[in-house]
């Protein structure tokens, strides 16, 4: 139970490019990624942005066999694995299966594959669905689907805490690595983009209904109104530093603390199902349509608290946070409260980059990882995507500019709808030396 567990491999698929240079490079420009969805056609909704993966072809991540029988969620997982394994120099198939895992997460499984598959079943001549509709739409498909294809045999699994998951699955992997298994996949993507799904996403009453994507989801702001959907995340490997060392991998960082919470409260508006964007319609002012629901910031500091304690991290430590961030007022008030909580009169910069790209559930959280890893390898912590007008109660020391990192202590956190909390503590290598790769 001593082994360490590093990270060696990152592999970006998402709205803010393909590939983790591609999407460090977004970071610092502070290139906004979302826009109006294509996946589908979503005019009739009331909200229509959302951060979609550009120039994405499957084809050239999955055979066509593959194609046929998943998902487009599990297509990104498939270019974010080949990704992240080239990234840490390990072969496409496991030289010893028993010796490689993986372990994702996921919040809304094949939801493209399962929309067409029912249209089929409900408007069309046939009236029967596909021999792959019992496994695509699954949530754990994805991890199946790559154990399959890269011969990883080691203990499998997929964690389900909505954005939290992205973070669980990163804690479960270090276990995992403790327990003997060196090599673990984990992380996160989604794509949560189709009628069926967005019409989910505003059943909780927590969405954008802005048009412009410039001004939609603005997460701590003053002008904040909800968050818009996105697709995409990041999957990592995550290996025992010592079999790293022994094969003369590159080392991004250490996963050195982590916790969950959960406060058994539901995310959904008191009285049923909400009517709109966030409850409300896109010009109101937050003043008046803060949604209802609860944003209790105890149980959330609870789990920032114990992945510190875990890492033997003291607050003045951390050199950054990246926030759950998740764009609706009470919420953005609740996460302030509890950041505050625990850094009291020491509070350490602030970063958020889901702005740019959009709000990916478990595979946000997991991007947000690949940030804070990508941060320490450049030597440089990137200034935050907003807010412009910080709202009253999110008075928190945002990153205005980029800045290099001190301790090399990162704390990531995360909240999954229906009171799911997580948090996780990284400290990264040292930057490579000039002709180091």
């Amino acid at each position: 139970m001593s082994a360490r567990a590093v990270v060696t491999g990152i592999g970006v698929v998402a709205p803010s490019g393909i590939g983790a240079d591609a999407h460090w490079r977004t970071v610092l420009d502070r290139t906004r990624r979302t826009g109006p969805i294509t996946l589908f056609a979503a005019e009739g909704y009331p909200t229509t942005v959302a951060g979609e993966v550009a120039g994405f072809t499957a084809g050239e991540y999955a055979d066509t066999r593959q194609l046929v029988q998943t998902d487009r969620w599990t297509h990104l997982g498939f270019a974010a694995t080949r990704l992240a394994l080239a990234d840490a120099g390990l072969p496409e198939r496991a030289p010893d299966p028993y010796g490689y895992a993986v372990t994702l997460a996921s919040s809304s499984g094949g939801n493209l594959f399962g929309q067409r598959e029912l249209q089929r079943l409900w408007g069309g001549p046939s009236r029967t669905v596909g021999a792959y509709q019992s496994i695509a739409w699954f949530y754990a498909a994805s991890v199946g689907q790559l154990s399959i294809h890269h011969q990883f045999k080691g203990p499998c699994g997929v964690l389900v805490a909505e954005a939290a998951g992205g973070l669980d699955s990163l804690a479960h992997a270090v276990r995992t690595v403790r327990r003997g298994t060196p090599v673990v996949i984990a992380g996160a993507t989604e794509c949560p983009l189709s009628p069926y799904a967005l019409t989910c996403h505003l059943a909780s009453g927590l969405l954008s209904g802005v048009a412009d994507p410039a001004g939609a989801y603005r997460p701590f702001d003053a002008a904040a109104s909800g968050y818009v959907p996105a697709e995409g995340g990041a999957v990592f490997v995550v290996e025992d530093r010592a079999h790293a060392l022994d094969r003369g991998a590159r080392i991004y960082g250490e996963i050195t603390g982590w916790a969950a919470t959960h406060d058994a409260t539901h995310t959904t508006p008191p009285g049923g199902v909400a009517t709109g964007p966030a409850d409300r319609p896109a010009e109101a002012t937050p003043a008046t349509t803060d949604p209802a629901g609860p944003a209790d910031p105890t149980w959330y500091a609870r789990a920032l608290r114990l992945a510190l304690d875990r890492a033997g991290v003291s607050p003045d430590e951390v050199d950054v946070v990246l926030p759950d961030a998740l764009g609706v007022p009470r919420y953005d008030r609740a996460e302030a409260a509890a950041l505050r909580a625990v850094f009291a009169d020491r509070p350490p910069p602030v970063t958020t980059q889901k702005p740019l790209t959009g709000r990916a559930h478990q595979g946000g959280s997991a991007l947000d990882v690949a940030t804070a890893l990508l941060a320490f390898r450049h030597d440089t912590l990137p200034a935050s995507a907003g807010p412009e007008d910080p709202a009253d109660g999110c008075d928190l020391d945002f990153l205005r500019e980029h800045r290099r990192p001190r301790s090399r202590v990162a704390l990531v956190g995360a909240r999954g709808f229906d009171g799911f909390n997580s948090a996780l503590v990284l400290r990264g290598a040292p930057p490579p030396r000039q002709g180091e790769r």
